[in-house]
């Protein structure tokens, strides 16, 4: 029995990760800007503001202003986003592994979409750059 229980511990890295907290995220974000990536390579792209604001925008696409904050759920605090045009909120479970930041979607049922984030180049909206 003891031999099941380390190996379904060892097996599920959701249950041995505590999602990092607004004031952790914040420490780490701000002033940057960061690109979004799946497994099919990058899709957006976000500057982090100070006093928790964000420009965000889609690969090729428009950009779009939003802000974000912590909401806590049972398994930890996620960071929620909300935008002009999408004022629900978009909340993920973010996790620091040694400076490298992942986050998988709150509520995806069958296996999280993990994404990579790396910092880049700053944003360019509208000929200005964030």
């Amino acid at each position: 029995m003891r031999t099941f229980i380390i190996t379904l511990v060892l097996a599920s890295p959701a249950w041995a990760e505590t999602p990092i907290d607004g004031d952790a995220f914040e420490a780490l974000v701000t002033g940057k800007t960061l690109t979004y990536s799946n497994a099919t390579g990058p899709y957006g792209i976000e500057y982090y503001a100070p006093n928790r604001q964000v420009i965000w925008s889609f690969i090729g696409g428009e950009c779009e202003v939003g802000k974000w904050s912590e909401v806590p759920t049972e398994i930890g605090p996620s960071i929620c986003f909300t935008y002009e045009s999408e004022p629900d909120p978009q909340c993920w479970y973010v996790y620091d592994n040694d400076g490298q930041i992942r986050a998988d979607f709150v509520g995806r049922v069958a296996g999280s979409i993990l994404y990579q984030l790396a910092e880049t180049e700053p944003l360019v909206c509208g000929g200005v750059g964030a």
